[in-house]
């Protein structure tokens, strides 16, 4: 009787994840994937039509852009953000005065709303009055103020928002992996008379090895998924230079603006969002791929 009360109570603390689950997660996608076959717009009538939103997925020149402007997007994140954060962690990893503080500080954009983040960095960066501008104009910086969201510095702006917004979650990440590395081996290699950076290469890198493969791929994942801030502060423009893939996918489906399509494309946005994670599946594949030779090696 108390074994199938106990079985009865774990029922019911996991029914209410179960139910989240199959409601948001696995229904949507099996309605998408049905949807990917039709011409739909939400309403009215559903026609069949085979692979034709895969055949104008292939001709579709603005998906591909958005394809390319996700790896820019990811690449730049990535270089930057990555050795940004393992910097970070080892130097507040050491018994500094204030690293708890400082600790917060650099993780407290990780737990800021994206869309208020969004908002923040454009009156930062907002090309006629924004913060950035008045303050290199004040000091003699610059002669003009620079369009820091138009064609030439727009993507260049949204990487620099997800690095600020990503660089603490790594680096608490990395802060993790550090301490599991055991002192011994530091003082060991002190004895021998190895510097700093023989230290940090020769034992901090190796001893940092399966941490570091689950960062890279969390790092690689999220920035190819990375959308939410571009559609606040861009909404993907402008003339579609920060438009990446999920922002392209989420405007089928939801129009955000007054230049995207005013009619939803559920067949289409099902089609193209289906393409895109195939795209997201198959890099991962490639880095595991990539990861396990070095690991064999």
């Amino acid at each position: 009787m108390r074994k199938r009360n106990s079985l009865f109570n774990s029922y019911v603390f996991i029914f209410p994840s179960l139910f989240l689950t199959l409601a948001l997660g696995i229904y949507p996608l099996i309605w998408a994937f049905r949807y990917m076959f039709y011409d739909y717009q939400g309403y009215g009538e559903e026609k069949f039509i085979g692979i034709d939103n895969f055949a104008r997925l292939l001709r579709d020149t603005e998906y591909w852009h958005s394809v390319y402007n996700t790896m820019i997007y990811a690449g730049g994140k990535l270089i930057i953000v990555l050795p940004l954060s393992l910097i970070l962690a080892v130097i507040l990893n050491r018994g500094i005065k204030g690293k708890v503080l400082l600790r917060a500080v650099y993780f407290m954009p990780t737990i800021i709303s994206t869309s208020v983040m969004a908002i923040v960095f454009f009156t930062i960066f907002n090309s006629y009055n924004g913060l950035l501008n008045q303050f290199l104009l004040k000091y003699g910086l610059i002669s003009k103020a620079i369009d820091w969201l138009g064609p030439d510095y727009a993507m260049l702006t949204v990487i620099i928002m997800a690095i600020w917004g990503a660089i603490g979650n790594y680096m608490l990440l990395f802060i993790a992996g550090l301490q599991g590395i055991p002192d011994d081996l530091y003082e060991s290699a002190s004895i021998d008379g190895a510097n700093v950076v023989q230290k940090f290469w020769y034992i901090t890198i190796p001893m940092l090895g399966p941490v570091l493969q689950m960062i890279v791929m969390l790092a690689i994942i999220n920035s190819l998924k990375g959308y939410e801030s571009i559609m606040v502060m861009t909404e993907g423009g402008p003339f579609g230079k920060t438009d990446v893939m999920y922002l392209y996918v989420y405007k089928l489906f939801f129009p955000v603006s007054a230049v995207s399509p005013t009619v939803q494309q559920i067949g289409y946005g099902s089609a193209a969002g289906f393409v895109t994670a195939l795209i997201v599946g198959l890099i991962t594949i490639v880095y595991f791929a990539m990861s396990k030779r070095l690991n064999q090696d």
